[in-house]
């Protein structure tokens, strides 16, 4: 009956490793996980660099804008010369 009950359990066991995947690269949810992250990483690395550069020249720009304003106030308040 011992032998019987383990021998049960053995075949039990190893038709239910073979119905159940453990590789988890093969399964549709580690699938979808690793596309979404993989997505993710890619639009990363496209919008840091992108941001900063933005950035960058927007404050640029602005800078500019602001050292010309001082130099036209600047002109304003000079007399003028005849």
């Amino acid at each position: 009956m011992d032998d019987l009950l383990h021998t049960a359990l053995e075949t039990a066991l190893d038709t239910a490793a073979e119905a159940v995947v453990l590789d988890p690269t093969t399964s549709a949810n580690a699938m979808v996980f690793v596309l979404i992250t993989l997505l993710g990483v890619v639009m990363a690395l496209i919008y840091v660099p992108l941001r900063l550069f933005l950035t960058l020249t927007a404050r640029g720009r602005r800078l500019r804008l602001l050292q010309r304003i001082r130099q036209l106030r600047e002109e304003l308040g000079r007399p003028v010369q005849p």
